[in-house]
């Protein structure tokens, strides 16, 4: 779940795709980068942290160029140094820079193949320069001095045949132009959009609309899964699509957390899904619990809010915002670590105790992964007087690895693994919990757009749409992406900074 922005312009770029990356700063806040290019040049900043304290006045003026792409990172893999930060580079062929969202799941075999078979060192744990070699390779293999944008799409099936898993990424070749492409599943969301200026047309990649939306630009569509798109530095756009069996499988957790309520992804308004959510949780609870005594609808803010406010209208019961939120703690989801997670919960929630006092209280969330909020929070609402506490998931059980690019690497950390709802309600504390019925769930995707036949839907049924992985590939993340290896991660990347600082 990273971010990622492109913009071939007639005008300088740099604050565009800083206000891009700044919309697309809940999709990453590990470390973000900017790269632009000027007269074959290219113009790089990059480091840990969010945009406002990546990026100062002195590196805007130096991120000089009509083009550029730019990234916000949220680490799945890897470790949490700087140079995990992207956008990554290579110069040869061209000189090419990389910024991607999602996660290889045959990075390991193709880290090898690069190695022994096309003569290509990786420096990092980064998957994404493990892409951007790969895409090198295959132009680098055409022999061209000049290429086209013909050339290009070669590259994009090559890369297609050789990369499993999702990805949606976003890359620029030095003097010409923007190249972006999608998986053949469609996994990861990437839509690009156009602006009509006095100078000429515009355009933008993105992966999310509303990125688009605040700098103007039109949403033309979404990529399509396996499709390229080429966008040359004097404004001409070229598409194709480069892989030979392409299946439509967005990423359902999009639609439950990770966008934006603003954004429309794979042609569906999240808005409108996530209002269909909350509709089709409260009809379970009228037919679970019809005579429940349910006094208020409070959600934890802030993705649960459009499904909570559905909910509380087809329940007819008051919506409350229970919860003050500090606007300055990151999502803990995607923080790195269960003690940073369980340390910022009462660092970014507070409680009004008048919501909850005397009470009986449904409290909604987006979905429980580890259950670190979840608990913690329940327990809040108790200390604030309620009476009673329920809880609601918009999403189903959360029991299996995600392997395509969201930090749920191992079974050991998912609450809901080889749990029933009643124990889960007795391990966070709820007097009864309430999970949304998978199908509910992808009835409400697929009402906004039913051209969409299906869905990866992995972390609830572990049925991985790529037909790849196996439990030795899933053994294997969950010891190297786990908490404790994070945390070890870590500590040796710490280690390594200190003795190069004390040389």
């Amino acid at each position: 779940m990273c971010g990622i922005v492109g913009i071939v312009g007639k005008s300088s770029v740099n604050q565009a795709l800083y206000d891009g990356l700044t919309v697309l700063q809940h999709r990453g806040q590990d470390a973000a980068g900017i790269v632009t290019c000027e007269n074959d040049r290219l113009y790089l900043r990059k480091n840990n942290g969010l945009v406002r304290d990546v990026f100062q006045a002195v590196h805007m003026l130096n991120l000089r160029g009509n083009m550029g792409i730019g990234h916000v990172r949220y680490p799945t893999a890897g470790c949490e140094s700087s140079a995990e930060a992207q956008p990554f580079y290579v110069n040869s062929p061209y000189g090419i820079t990389l910024a991607h969202n999602g996660n290889l799941t045959n990075a390991e075999t193709l880290k090898k193949d690069l190695f022994r078979d096309d003569l290509r060192h990786i420096n990092t744990n980064s998957d994404s320069e493990v892409l951007l070699n790969v895409f090198a390779h295959e132009l680098q293999k055409l022999n061209k001095l000049q290429i086209t944008h013909k050339d290009i799409f070669e590259a994009v099936r090559a890369v297609h045949k050789r990369c499993r898993g999702g990805y949606a990424a976003v890359t620029m070749i030095t003097g010409l132009g923007i190249v972006a492409f999608r998986d053949p599943y469609g996994i990861r969301p990437v839509v690009f959009g156009k602006r009509e200026t006095s100078a000429g047309m515009e355009y933008m990649v993105a992966s999310e609309s509303v990125a688009l939306d605040i700098l103007g630009f039109e949403l033309v569509r979404d990529i399509a899964p396996g499709e390229a798109i080429v966008i040359t530095a004097d404004g001409q756009l070229y598409t194709r699509q480069c892989a030979d069996n392409p299946i439509y499988s967005p990423c359902i957790f999009e639609i439950v957390y990770l966008a934006r309520p603003d954004s429309i992804i794979d042609g569906i308004s999240v808005y409108k899904a996530r209002l269909r959510m909350g509709k089709m949780l409260a009809k379970k609870i009228l037919q679970i619990y019809p005579k429940h005594d349910i006094d208020v609808v409070i959600p934890i803010p802030d993705t649960s809010r459009t499904s909570a406010v559905q909910l509380a209208y087809i329940l007819n019961r008051k919506y409350r915002e229970g919860f003050v939120k500090n606007r300055y703690i990151p999502r803990t989801f995607i923080m790195p670590g269960q003690s940073m997670r369980q340390k910022s919960v009462r660092q970014k929630l507070n409680a009004i105790s008048l919501e909850f006092k005397n009470k009986n209280v449904l409290l909604v969330d987006d979905s429980i992964v580890r259950g670190t909020t979840s608990k913690q929070i329940i327990q809040m609402a108790r200390e604030a007087g309620a009476n009673k506490v329920y809880f609601a998931s918009a999403a189903p059980p959360v029991r299996y690895p995600n392997v395509y690019g969201i930090d749920m690497p191992s079974v050991d950390e998912l609450l809901a693994h080889n749990r029933t709802p009643d124990e889960i309600a007795e391990i966070i504390g709820a007097d009864w919990l309430i999970y949304q019925d998978l199908e509910d769930l992808i009835g409400c995707a697929r009402k906004g757009n039913k051209s969409l036949k299906q869905f990866d839907s992995s972390c609830f049924t572990g049925q991985y749409v790529s037909n790849d992985v196996d439990q030795k590939y899933l053994d294997a993340v969950a010891n190297a992406r786990n908490d404790a290896a994070k945390t070890e991660g870590k500590a040796l990347d710490t280690e390594m900074i200190d003795l190069y600082n004390n040389q």
